[in-house]
């Protein structure tokens, strides 16, 4: 990380001189942080005090604090070693490995399922376990372990002891079903939990009882953190001596992207291995990773958490929406470049598949809305079609949520069962608000922003009516309205590229670490130009600059029909490094404006 020794009068730039501005029906809400912690901390740092600023509005508002952020490390992560039944879960898998029992990872098949299958098969296989894994079929087997997945799956491979990642917090028949059979159940898991299965250990963090401070785990985390206790465990009974003990540091390539992908607040533990597993994506991929780089078309010189967000964890994914999530495993766990290239390809082409799909099903909802426009009156939108395909509904339920800022619970029909995924905003807890209808539904489970859940037929309409009753009831009207989270005022004058440094250094960025978000006024656009069908390409400058410093900008996805503005009165914006063609320069990343005076004659 770069730092530079600022010039006194920086300081004053930080606290900005505008509270709030309400631009068309959406609040920008701009940061004050205490000037007296950001100019200490920037002294003491010695850096640039609108890094010190957007550090202090992340809460890192002491040196020692903002010193781990800025320089997070393995070390940090022991604390993972206080979750609840971590040790009994160790113990289990210990003896299963010495008496070669049969052990069945059962996953998820989503990225955090996917990884979290990846890291647990590939590390009790490297210790010498009689190991197999099983994900389910999205459509035909559904979420989580059932009942059947005792006498279809387990039991066929004679199983001794089924490992759920990522799965199983509510799968109480199934865990029964399990022990009357002579199988034990660790469920190791990050969703919402009331009642935790009757397993011999349930490792989650979402547990009432569970010390551990640890909710902001993914699925591949809490998996993880099982790995870290049980190497232990194997390493106090010198079990190491002959298999060699594996680095789990390699593992969290995975844990990375599975973290990333579940969109779980980027603090703490997460932070570190997001950080840490970037670093050895960049420097040593596996061969599967490599090849989906590739086939992403990623020309970068190195991975950020938004390439992993946008490019790499959308084709894993399309794996269990489109076809079955085992043949993403098996892109991450072949060392054959060949077949990695042909599974990379394959999630592509499959991807590419979720994304016709997807599109039409939006088109079509937009379409419905346009023609009834008075069910955007309500707070929630409640919408099913038998026809629609159930492995696109989460991101077709997100895409309308973020558009019309509101939950959207979206059900699809496959043989007669209904089966929804549901996305809510920040401040409306989907699941417990879904906890609240539970009378109408089969079965539902996850966490406040996303959940999955089962309907009869005949209880649709009764659900939508109840569940529209409860987000009216409970959720006051400031919750729908849109907020954008500014840093703080950064005229033209104070970017400079160790600025840009510092702010990279922040990342990864992701949920509870945004990437920091800045204000301008009275900014000129002295040349633009359409890139592809809808994104701009421009260069700005404030006039009232005492260096005359001209940026380039990106401005993406803007209304083809909306008149170019040639001044900006109020610019939101994000500042970034643009690597291309082996040179890197400052751009401005364009994300909202206001107050646009309009080219003369328009």
């Amino acid at each position: 990380m770069s730092l530079q020794k600022p010039t006194p009068d920086l300081g004053l730039a930080c606290k900005p001189r505008i509270g709030y501005i309400h631009i068309m029906g959406k609040t920008w809400n701009i940061m004050e942080p205490d000037a007296s912690l950001v100019r200490r901390l920037y002294r003491r740092l010695n850096c640039h005090p609108v890094t010190a600023a957007v550090l202090v509005n992340r809460g890192l508002d002491s040196t020692e604090a903002a010193g781990r952020f800025l320089s997070p490390s393995l070390d940090g992560i022991e604390s993972l070693f206080f979750l609840k039944d971590l040790d009994k879960a160790a113990d289990r898998i210990f003896r299963a490995i010495c008496n070669q029992e049969k052990i069945l990872v059962f996953g998820d098949y989503d990225v955090d399922g996917i990884t979290a299958t990846t890291i647990v098969y590939q590390f009790l296989k490297h210790a010498g376990a009689e190991v197999a894994f099983h994900i389910p079929h999205r459509i035909e087997e559904g979420y989580g372990l059932k009942p059947e997945h005792i006498s279809d799956t387990a039991a066929p491979v004679n199983a001794g002891l089924i490992v759920t990642v990522d799965c199983g917090s509510s799968s109480h028949t199934a865990v029964k079903k399990a022990a009357d059979a002579g199988i034990d159940v660790i469920i190791t898991d990050h969703h919402d939990i009331d009642d935790p299965p009757p397993a011999c250990a349930v490792v989650n963090p979402r547990q009432s009882d569970c010390p551990s401070g640890l909710g902001h785990l993914a699925g591949v985390g809490v998996a993880f953190a099982l790995l870290m206790y049980l190497r232990r465990k194997l390493r106090e009974n010198n079990h190491w001596q002959n298999a060699g003990e594996p680095n789990l540091k390699d593992a969290c390539d995975l844990v990375a992207i599975g973290t990333i992908a579940d969109i779980v607040p980027l603090i703490a533990e997460n932070r570190i291995i997001a950080r840490v597993g970037l670093q050895i994506l960049n420097r040593s991929p596996r061969p599967g990773i490599q090849a989906l780089v590739l086939a992403s078309g990623i020309k970068k010189p190195f991975l950020e958490a938004e390439d992993i967000a946008f490019r790499l964890a959308p084709r894993l994914n399309a794996a269990g929406r489109m076809d079955h999530a085992h043949i993403a495993v098996n892109l991450l766990t072949t060392d054959d470049p060949r077949k990695a290239a042909e599974l990379a390809e394959h999630v592509s082409s499959l991807n590419s598949r979720r994304q016709t799909v997807e599109s039409r099903i939006l088109r079509r909802i937009e379409m419905y809305l346009e023609q009834s426009p008075e069910i955007l009156e309500r707070r929630a939108l409640v919408l099913a079609d038998e026809q629609w395909h159930q492995g696109v509904l989460g991101i077709v339920a997100s895409r309308l949520a973020e558009k019309y800022f509101r939950p959207v619970v979206l059900f699809g029909a496959n043989s007669g069962r209904w089966v929804g995924s549901a996305r809510s905003l920040p401040g409306i807890d989907l699941y417990r608000n879904l906890a609240a209808c539970s009378a109408h539904l089969e079965a539902f489970g996850g966490h406040a922003m996303a959940a999955g859940l089962s309907v009869r037929g005949e209880q649709i309409e009764s659900f939508s009516r109840e569940f529209e009753s409860i987000i009216q009831s409970t959720c006051p009207d400031s919750v729908f309205v849109q907020e954008l989270q500014i840093d703080c005022e950064l005229n033209f004058d104070m970017i400079t590229e160790n600025l840009a440094d510092e702010l990279a250094g922040l990342e990864p960025f992701g949920e509870k670490n945004p990437e920091p978000l800045f204000f301008a006024q009275n900014v000129e656009i002295v040349f633009s130009k359409v890139i592809g069908e809808k994104h701009l390409r421009l260069m700005l400058r404030q006039p009232e600059s005492k260096k005359k410093q001209t940026f380039p900008a990106v401005w993406f996805n803007i209304d083809p029909d909306r008149p170019l503005p040639r001044r900006l009165e109020r610019l939101a914006f994000r500042l970034k490094w643009n690597h291309y063609n082996g040179r890197k320069d400052i751009q401005i990343i364009i994300e909202e404006t206001g107050g646009d005076t309009p080219e003369k004659g328009q």
